[in-house]
């Protein structure tokens, strides 16, 4: 079975799959409850110990520093100044990812003008949730590939059964970070490494995650004036910031393939569900099963009551004349893919 992969995965009109860009071949049909075979074209099954060592530091680093500021404030209140460098920053960051590297760059929901593109690039890889490029080409596979064979964080990779969703779901959430199935940039986004803008945003991402813990270290010096002031600002608006996000992005991948609803029809094996618990954490990500039923879709909370930040945010940014192009729900459009 061959699937083509492109700019933006999606579900045709007929129910097929259909993507833009180079193909990608399954060897064997799915049945949906088996484990995935391994892909021997993923490379070796270890990766090189830097690199895990860097990922596990990533991803540990902001717990240790939770349990450094639970001794440091032990019997003390945390500062307004923690609270709104937290909050600021979280939303900067966040809506980078979800607006920026998600809904704009991975599935043209909409087009921006130069200054915005860079600067959704920008606060997005602030997120530490790795560079523009390498994201972007991650997700566009997700989808091409989603809960089957081919998809890098599937919490189904393990099989249907109880042992197996359990080992899935850790493995959706974090586990594969430390794989060494590498998806390649230029056959998922060669759209982006032909842009230069965008190639310089993501030679700059340790840069940029430098950035997204000097800066709550700096304003909490220049506004607290002690080094206690600036430590407690890195370590609640630097780096548990970083924890929260991050986690809560690897929730959808992970939770949002297991638990919620799923009012809307998606390809064949494909399990994406809406979990309205995480709506306004993730700024309206968690809407996933609509979100996967209508990839190109700006708005992923579509039914009523259905919190979507970053729909307000493009909304927002359309009427300022930042973004254009935008492909916002139509409402014949969904009903073929409501579930009858």
């Amino acid at each position: 079975m061959a699937i083509t992969a492109r700019r933006t995965s999606s579900l045709s009109d007929d129910g097929t799959d259909t993507a833009r860009g180079s193909t990608v071949s399954a060897s064997a049909p799915y049945d949906g409850v088996s484990p995935f075979p391994r892909d021997e074209s993923a490379g070796p099954d270890r990766i090189p110990r830097w690199q895990m060592a860097v990922t596990a530091v990533v991803v540990a680093f902001p717990f240790i520093a939770l349990v450094a500021a639970l001794r440091l404030l032990w019997g003390s209140l945390v500062g307004p100044t923690d609270v709104i460098l937290a909050v600021v920053l979280y939303c900067l960051t966040g809506l980078g990812v979800t607006v920026g590297f998600h809904r704009g760059l991975t599935h043209g929901s909409f087009t921006p003008n130069r200054p915005m593109k860079i600067a959704m690039a920008i606060a997005g890889s602030m997120s530490f949730q790795g560079d523009v490029i390498t994201w972007v080409a991650t997700h566009r596979r997700h989808h091409a590939f989603t809960d089957r064979p081919g998809d890098p964080h599937s919490p189904f990779r393990f099989g249907t059964s109880l042992t197996g969703e359990l080992r899935g779901l850790l493995h959706a959430h974090i586990g594969w970070l430390f794989t060494a199935d590498v998806t390649p940039p230029a056959r998922y986004a060669p759209d982006l490494l032909a842009d230069p803008d965008l190639r310089a945003v993501s030679r700059a991402f340790p840069a940029l995650c430098a950035l997204s813990l000097a800066l709550p270290l700096a304003v909490g010096a220049a506004v607290g004036g002690t080094w206690h002031a600036a430590l407690t600002a890195l370590i609640w608006a630097g780096l548990i910031r970083v924890a929260l996000l991050q986690h809560v992005t690897w929730s959808v991948n992970s939770l949002c393939h297991m638990i919620g609803r799923r009012p809307f029809r998606t390809r064949r094996h494909d399990r994406a569900t809406n979990l309205w618990p995480l709506a306004l954490l993730s700024f309206g990500e968690s809407w996933h099963n609509l979100h996967h039923a209508d990839p190109t879709c700006a708005r992923h909370g579509v039914d009523r009551g259905q919190i979507d930040p970053t729909a307000a945010v493009i909304h927002l940014l359309e009427r300022t004349g930042w973004v254009h192009d935008v492909r916002w729900p139509v409402a014949d459009r969904l009903e073929t893919r409501r579930q009858t």
